[in-house]
């Protein structure tokens, strides 16, 4: 017999509610009181609760001993930022041989949402290392002891650490991967919620040292610091995610009034999230893998050719 919590759609108001409760906005109290509020014949307030927490297992497209990559924990020094920040580094298998130097190509930085660098994150690194990238996923929380295997106590850690820092820790990231020298010297940054923005502030702070970036349902850079983008910008937001979706036509007008390649998609009935499979509730399936065709041709077209 099916069991009918699975047959019911959890409402919108409480998916709604725990996007605001994963961003800071509300507790972790208001979170567990506000979803009772949503509570109905057949649909428990626990059973909402298990469906909106990320499930790992079930979101994972590429196992970690999938015998197609290969995968290391790197330390990468940032005397201007935390000190090191740590993070997954991914290649292909087929691109290194035992008689042969390893085969160069071109990077992609993956940055995650503001939990810090949980499981989800890293099996997206592993599908680009699977599309012929190497990859590297740093971890924001890296000078606290890195992803403590938990997204609530995850960010608990981020909202502690000093932004200008933490920034500084990614563009540290950035040029350790651009500057390998199994890498091409050509690299292009994704990442999702924080880590959308944080690829949107990288597309400044990086200028020329980046060839493209992706990022996922992430805010804008400020209007005055357009002009210092030299990199080629995929925008994707979700139709449902109101306040980023209403501020795309902003950016948009910034990116074509200084004439930078770009291109935007709003893809419609998606919410923040729409990506991570790991939350089904939020996940959208056509949208993620219309967003992920999308990412690997801009990423083949800018990264690894000329444009």
């Amino acid at each position: 017999m099916e069991n009918s919590n699975e047959r019911k759609k959890i409402p919108a108001e409480a998916v709604e509610l725990y996007t605001r409760f994963i961003h800071g906005e509300v507790s972790r109290r208001t979170f567990l009181d506000g979803v009772k509020r949503y509570a109905v014949a057949g649909l428990t307030a626990s059973a909402i609760i298990e469906a909106l927490m990320p499930n790992y297992a079930l979101g994972q497209q590429v196992p970690k001993n999938d015998e197609r990559i290969k995968a290391s924990y790197e330390t990468v020094p940032s005397p201007d930022g935390n000190g090191y920040v740590r993070g997954y580094f991914v290649r292909p298998f087929s691109a290194d041989t035992r008689d042969e130097k390893p085969a160069k190509l071109p990077g992609v930085l993956i940055i995650h949402e503001n939990r810090g660098l949980n499981p989800h994150t890293e099996d997206v690194a592993r599908r680009f290392a699977l599309e012929n990238f190497m990859a590297f996923a740093p971890d924001a929380l890296s000078s606290v002891g890195g992803y403590p295997g938990d997204d609530y106590k995850g960010g608990l850690l981020f909202a502690k650490i000093d932004r200008a820092k933490m920034t500084q820790d990614f563009v540290a990231a950035a040029r350790w991967l651009k500057g390998r020298p199994d890498c091409t010297g050509k690299i292009g940054v994704t990442g999702f919620c924080f880590g959308g923005t944080m690829s949107n502030t990288l597309a400044v702070l990086l200028g020329s040292d980046l060839a493209a970036a992706a990022p996922f349902y992430g805010a804008a850079p400020p209007p005055a610091d357009v002009p210092k983008i030299k990199a080629a910008m995929l925008i994707h937001q979700g139709g449902l995610d109101m306040q980023l979706a209403g501020a795309y036509p902003a950016q948009e007008a910034e990116l074509k009034k200084n004439k930078i390649r770009y291109e935007g998609h709003v893809y419609p009935n998606s919410v923040h999230g729409f990506f991570n499979d790991a939350t089904p509730e939020r996940y959208n399936k056509l949208a993620a893998q219309q967003a992920w065709t999308r990412t690997i041709e801009w990423f083949n077209q800018y990264v690894r050719n000329d444009g």
